[in-house]
């Protein structure tokens, strides 16, 4: 009997992570219908070793994959050709999910909610355990990391279709197998940032809704200081160059007055001074 949700996670040289991440799988209420595909984007030698030899107490068939160094689209691409469920789920190598985070997206996957052209998003937040930085902290607000509390009026029900393209992490969303594999991920940018954001473009402009379920609970296991977040903005603003020359109809570089209360904004002191400031500079350094 095939497996109702196949669970796709794309990694990269962060085998001791991954490991943790699949050992919160192995908890899940709903393991006997569950399957796992690890896209290893590149070759690893200790990712590759962590399934050199089966687990015999796995209550989850575990596939893995590696392919030439591309980027997490492309390994989530092979992730859903390989997958076998009727559902798939893309979760974040450092994601851990709660025990019944799975049982929670079938339920809607499965329920009246589904219209079987509708994705479901769980809520992911950051992990206690990494120590959380005010930066974290920020970025979470902001919504220009994990932006739940922007959405959180929408749980239980579908995120409003003008926005639900923001919305579309891929670090615990569900989707049916059929929309996966009709609208793939873009395999022709190189940098990090948008590709889950224009897949969700894609998703909106063919009519398949966005379901936000805020008690499929998730955390992310990664500490951020400053610097760290200002680099991630500045290649924000780098891959903000690269996909409006490929999908213009996003508009992801701002342009006229809203290029404007960048510029202003970037010349004041604080988190949001210092991050539309590194976004620029990732703008202009293109």
């Amino acid at each position: 009997m095939p497996p109702a949700l196949s669970l796709i996670i794309p990694t990269h040289k962060r085998a001791a992570i991954l490991k943790q991440c699949l050992e919160r799988i192995e908890r899940q209420t709903v393991a006997d219908r569950l399957e796992v595909i690890v896209v290893s984007d590149g070759h690893d030698d200790e990712t590759a070793r962590l399934f050199e030899t089966a687990n015999p107490s796995s209550k989850i068939p575990i596939r893995f994959f590696e392919i030439p160094k591309s980027q997490q689209g492309v390994a989530r691409n092979k992730g859903v050709a390989e997958a076998t469920g009727e559902f798939v789920m893309f979760v974040g190598d450092d994601i851990f999910l709660a025990p019944d985070a799975c049982e929670k997206h079938l339920k809607i996957l499965n329920s009246q909610f589904s219209i079987l052209n509708s994705a479901v998003l769980g809520f992911v937040t950051w992990d206690p355990a990494c120590g959380i930085t005010p930066v974290m902290r920020w970025l979470e607000k902001s919504g220009w990391q994990f932006g739940y509390p922007m959405i959180a009026r929408y749980g239980h029900h579908f995120v409003p279709e003008a926005m639900q393209q923001r919305f579309t992490y891929t670090n615990q969303l569900s989707v049916p197998k059929k929309i996966a594999k009709k609208f793939p991920f873009r395999e022709d940018v190189t940098l990090y940032g948008w590709e889950d954001i224009e897949w969700g473009w894609k998703l909106r402009k063919a009519g398949v809704k966005l379901f936000y379920e805020p008690d499929a609970k998730a955390l992310h296991h990664h500490h951020m200081e400053m610097n760290d977040s200002l680099r991630r903005m500045e290649t924000l603003g780098r891959s903000a160059v690269m996909m409006d020359r490929v999908t213009p109809d996003l508009k992801l570089v701002p342009h006229g007055k809203k290029m404007m209360k960048y510029r202003i904004a970037a010349m004041l002191p604080g988190m949001h001074g210092r991050h539309a400031k590194a976004f620029l500079r990732g703008i202009d350094n293109k």
